[in-house]
């Protein structure tokens, strides 16, 4: 895309966009492809390190962005944070809540996880996008409208014996939430959508990953035969948060490799 002038405009220009678990894995990768494609990025994590990683490696590749570290199951972080990445660039567009534990040592079935391992999990997975929406969505709102995505999981609309009950939970209630506001917000020019991924190649799951007899199943559980990655959910997200997808809202979208199609 080019503007008038003749030089080259990316899908984001103009836009200022906040990405939670910016540090690494799909959010690392969502704020790279952002900041490609012209936004300014308020990137948000608990890991200081792994922040200063994806800041330096936006930074290299020409891109602006702000990065705070901050639990997005704490209120007064998020608040500062949201505050702090609209002062810097006067202007919020997108919000995407990407942060989330999954946390297959620790949470299993109702009969088997901690109630503190419980309370951790929805407070990350849940209560995090919505207290960056607390805050943010009064600036969009300020802005003329905007985009949410929030990220989901297929664990949220299909059963596996393989219990992991708080995140499915949680991801489960997302889209109950992402819907609601889609519909609250709608007449501010807000929308708000929700992506569920299928097994993505990520830190998350690098422990699993070491298993080649897991890998083998996994892929051949996925039509597309290959594992997923980060680009294949930032790219989808690039989408759903650009003008392009101007009327699209309280939508689902699987991105799984055919995985629920079997």
């Amino acid at each position: 895309m080019t503007n008038g002038d003749g030089a080259s405009q990316g899908r984001l220009a103009g836009k200022v966009a906040l990405i939670t678990g910016a540090g690494m894995g799909q959010g690392r990768e969502a704020c790279r492809v952002f900041a490609a494609e012209g936004a300014q990025i308020i990137a948000l994590d608990i890991d200081a390190a792994a922040l200063r990683e994806t800041r330096t490696l936006v930074e290299g590749g020409g891109g602006e962005i702000a990065a705070f570290v901050a639990d997005v199951s704490d209120e007064d972080q998020v608040r500062e944070a949201v505050e702090g990445g609209y002062r810097r660039f006067g202007a919020l567009h997108i919000v995407y809540n990407n942060a989330g534990v999954l946390w297959r040592d620790r949470d299993l079935s109702v009969v088997d996880t901690p109630r503190e391992n419980w309370d951790r999990v929805i407070a990350i997975n849940l209560s995090g996008p919505y207290l960056v929406c607390k805050y943010a969505v009064p600036k969009l709102i300020e802005g003329g409208g905007g985009a949410i995505l929030n990220i989901g999981s297929i664990s949220a609309v299909v059963g596996f014996t393989r219990p992991q009950d708080a995140y499915t939970s949680a991801k489960g209630a997302l889209i109950a939430l992402t819907k609601s506001l889609a519909v609250q917000y709608g007449k501010d020019h807000i929308r708000a959508n929700i992506i569920h991924p299928g097994f993505i190649d990520t830190p998350m799951q690098a422990k699993e990953l070491e298993d080649p007899a897991f890998v083998k199943a996994v892929e051949e559980s996925i039509p597309l035969g290959r594992i997923g990655k980060p680009s294949d959910i930032a790219r989808a997200a690039l989408f759903l948060c650009s003008d392009e997808a101007s009327w699209v809202t309280g939508a689902e979208l699987v991105v799984d490799g055919g995985f629920l199609a079997t």
